[in-house]
């Protein structure tokens, strides 16, 4: 029986993991099983009927990713069709943002498939098993846990009070959003998580719960069809890999784009171990940032080839000349690495939400179409079957001493903590607890001006960006997790208290 660790967004998360990795399930299948439980016990911040992207390293084999990004639907409609079905939302999370949601916003969703594809491809246990935690906790009731309780005070009422189903469920008689710990009871989730993990993907894709998905969505205008959905592959694609300190990384290509700015950020910034960490170095990170994410703004979001525009921006990266081009959503993740070197990394979004649910299935749809700080441009995202832009950047790692599995939820931020992650604990060899816990910048581009935002603890340098200094850390700068096993079999685990993490290590911590 495989020894496992993982690391998720909660403690209930982590308990899944536990039971496959009890019922004899390795890396992949703990980190699905964990993965599940998140985006159904998480509402608001994801759900199924979203995106993910799952990133696969073998022994002695060659990393892969596993593409279960959302598409452009509208397959089989006319083509003078205009989807004019979306309302613009505007909440005060985070920076501030306005997204689109209703059944306008509504993309392909290719979670089911992807997790569908990694278990039959990657893992050891019966597909039904995966979901029996989450159907318990659907079935039982969960509770509200931190982090949907705090978006959702800004996008319960104009995102997730647009359904019947989905108001019953988050909100009391009087109609106030319930509180933190709260225990959450959807209709009709736990009877689609049965019939999926009985039936498989084909369910969502092709059977009942795709025609109740389409019956819904098109009833109130949106593009979604049931063409979109037998049509939908996840896909299965080799690694954009790079070095930094001693370890080989791996982590999503394109077309996501997170994987190539991550991997941009490494290269401009420098990959060598580091002695300290001070002004200079974190003046340095912010240059850095500050140029990735001004170049993914101007010319990556908006590629018609994804796939060149970021083989360019890691080029320009490693020649040194990205440096000097600068002018001027939601998530839960999940790591798990078994101690024969097995690596799972799984990153899954919904955007942030369209507020439908089709009646009595508890399904939140997503609301990808309309996450424009990403998808810039809007309900044109292109033809139907076209993946979406994405930051999801689920990562591995490999070096002679050991292998490790790290990600974050939190949308532009995700390159951003990611990159400080690997470089505390690969590049300044701190533990994997000790480098999530660090202090983290962000350079915030979604504004009409580039703003600089800080958690304490920094010695910021002087700089021409305003700059917002938060009082401690917060979740707006992501929840790394991240686990690691060396040569002797020892595991290494942490996941941020940003985001109320769960860990799991068999046999105890």
């Amino acid at each position: 029986m495989p020894k496992v660790a993982v690391a998720t967004t909660s403690s209930l998360a982590a308990d899944a993991a536990a039971e496959i990795a009890d019922a004899g399930g390795n890396a992949v299948d703990c980190a699905l099983a964990a993965a599940l439980l998140s985006i159904n016990t998480q509402p608001g911040v994801c759900a199924l009927a979203g995106s993910a992207y799952v990133t696969v390293w073998l022994p002695g084999g060659n990393p892969v990713t596993i593409d279960g990004n959302v598409a452009v639907p509208g397959l089989g409609l006319p083509a003078d069709y205009e989807n004019d079905s979306a309302d613009s939302v505007t909440m005060d999370y985070g920076a501030g943002i306005t997204t689109l949601a209703g059944s306008g916003s509504v993309a392909v969703p290719g979670t089911v498939a992807a997790f569908e594809q990694c278990a039959r491809h990657y893992g050891s246990v019966p597909w039904r098993a995966l979901f029996e935690p989450s159907i318990r906790a659907a079935r039982d009731g969960f509770p509200l846990s931190g982090a949907s309780h705090y978006y959702l005070q800004y996008s319960g009422d104009c995102i997730f009070g647009r359904s019947a189903d989905g108001h019953r469920a988050l909100h009391d008689d009087d109609g106030k959003l319930l509180p933190q710990g709260s225990e959450i009871h959807l209709r009709g989730l736990a009877d689609s998580l049965e019939s999926i993990a009985l039936e498989g993907a084909a369910l969502l894709y092709e059977g009942e719960l795709a025609h109740a998905i389409v019956d819904h969505v098109r009833e109130r205008g949106g593009p979604l069809t049931l063409e979109d959905l037998r049509s939908y592959k996840a896909l299965e694609r080799p690694c954009l890999t790079t070095e930094i300190g001693r370890w080989k990384m791996a982590t999503n290509p394109a077309p996501a784009v997170g994987g190539t700015v991550l991997t941009a950020m490494i290269d401009a910034f420098g990959r060598e171990d580091l002695g300290k960490w001070g002004a200079d170095e974190i003046g340095r990170l912010i240059e850095v940032q500050r140029c990735c994410l001004d170049y993914r703004q101007r010319k990556l979001d908006l590629a018609d080839d994804r796939y060149k525009a970021s083989a360019e921006m890691i080029a320009l990266a490693m020649s040194g000349e990205l440096l000097s081009t600068w002018t001027s959503g939601s998530t839960v993740h999940t790591s798990a690495v078994d101690d024969s070197g097995l690596m799972c990394s799984i990153t899954a979004s919904s955007g942030y939400g369209a507020g439908e649910i089709p009646d009595g299935t508890g399904l939140w749809l997503n609301n990808c179409l309309g996450e424009l700080e990403l998808n810039r441009r809007g309900l044109s995202a292109g033809p139907p079957g076209d993946r979406l832009p994405s930051n999801m950047t689920p990562t591995v790692a490999l070096s002679d001493n050991g292998a490790m599995s790290i990600g974050t939820p939190g949308a532009d931020r995700i390159t951003t903590a990611l990159h400080q992650f690997l470089i505390h604990a690969l590049q300044r060899g701190l533990s994997v607890e000790a480098a999530i816990a660090e202090p983290r910048v962000h350079v915030d581009t979604s504004g009409e001006a580039p703003r600089l935002m800080s958690e304490p603890g920094l010695a910021i340098p002087p700089t021409d960006l305003p700059h917002k200094a938060f009082d401690s850390l917060n979740m707006y700068f992501g929840g790394v997790v991240a686990v690691s096993v060396d040569t002797g079999g020892r595991f290494e685990v942490g996941a941020d208290q940003r985001r109320e993490g769960g860990i799991f290590i068999t046999g105890g911590l």
